[in-house]
């Protein structure tokens, strides 16, 4: 056979029973070490810790990253997601969240409908959201988390509304019931040792139910008519009474002022009546005719005209001229 032939038996290698042992045995061992390959490691996201079991039995935790574990059942890994907030809504279902969310028209009243600590009815819509703080004990020490972390916020949500009145729900202790419903919460959820933190509680809509909603309507426009004119009058309260305040303050240090003053006044001339007094006692005459002079000085000048009449004068009336100006 020269160069130019081809021979049909050498272009195909011929598969003996002698052979097929040998090549079969080569496959398999190449499928073992790519499966062995394969499940020996695995990838763990940046949201994700790894928790890893040993058959079936948990033997570490691992951080975000590529990782080795024992091959096949020997070690099998799990990835909870512990960044990741998850949310529970409660008396309310979104159908679809976006710019446009929507909501289902159902009523959840058997989860939603509570009683107020005043024996009123009222319709509670509330949210938690949670996240995995532990994942070893979120994955094997609690069966069931997602009806756990509803049965506990439901039990503890009807407890803090059952506290307080419709009026407060509704108003004033919204913030206070989120904190006293997230703190025991918490409280009850690490006593079940389920590895879960609640981020937060928050009340949605607390509205009363749709039979009362017209009389409740009603009490709530007069309550805040109340509140308006109580404004009112404290407004004007307030404007009346510090001025009157002011005024009255005002007087009373007038009057002190003026008692001060007149105190010192009268101190001043007590004292000065008392040194003239020891002055005239150490020289009675020559004070005497001080006070004269002092007396005369200061009439004298206010006296129109001074007449110095004689002793043996009979008759003073052509002298003093009546009728002139």
């Amino acid at each position: 056979m020269n160069g130019n032939e081809w021979d049909p038996k050498g272009a195909v290698p011929q598969i003996t029973p002698e052979n097929a042992f040998k090549y079969g045995g080569w496959i398999i061992l190449g499928v073992i070490l790519i499966v062995v390959f394969a499940t020996s490691f695995y990838t763990v996201g940046t949201d994700e810790r790894g928790v890893v079991l040993r058959f079936g039995k948990f033997v570490r935790m691992t951080k975000p990253g590529l990782h080795a574990k024992l091959p096949f059942w020997f070690e099998s890994v799990k990835t909870p997601k512990v960044e990741r907030i998850f949310k529970e809504e409660f008396g309310f279902q979104t159908l679809r969240a976006g710019i446009e969310t929507v909501y289902s028209g159902r009523k959840l009243t058997k989860e939603s409908l509570m009683l107020c600590g005043d024996l009123n009815v009222a319709e509670v819509e509330w949210i938690i959201q949670f996240k995995i703080r532990e994942p070893e004990k979120f994955l094997f020490r609690i069966r069931n988390p997602r009806k756990i972390i509803r049965d506990t916020s439901e039990g503890v949500m009807r407890e803090v509304v059952g506290d307080s009145s419709v009026d407060e729900v509704l108003t004033i202790r919204r913030v206070e019931v989120n904190i006293e419903a997230q703190e025991k919460m918490q409280k009850i959820l690490d006593l079940y040792d389920t590895g879960i933190e609640i981020v937060t509680v928050k009340l949605q809509d607390v509205n009363p139910p749709e039979q009362v909603k017209p009389a409740f309507n009603e009490v709530n426009a007069a309550q805040q008519d109340r509140e308006r004119y109580v404004n009112k009058a404290l407004e004007e309260y307030n404007k009346v009474i510090p001025r009157a305040r002011g005024e009255a303050q005002l007087v009373m240090k007038q009057a002190e002022g003026y008692a001060i003053n007149r105190v010192n006044v009268a101190k001043g001339d007590a004292r000065r009546f008392i040194s003239m007094w020891e002055e005239y006692r150490g020289a009675k005459e020559v004070t005497r005719r001080r006070f004269y002079l002092e007396t005369l000085a200061e009439g004298l000048p206010r006296v129109g005209k001074i007449y110095v009449i004689d002793e043996e004068v009979k008759s003073l009336l052509p002298l003093l001229k009546l009728g002139e100006e």
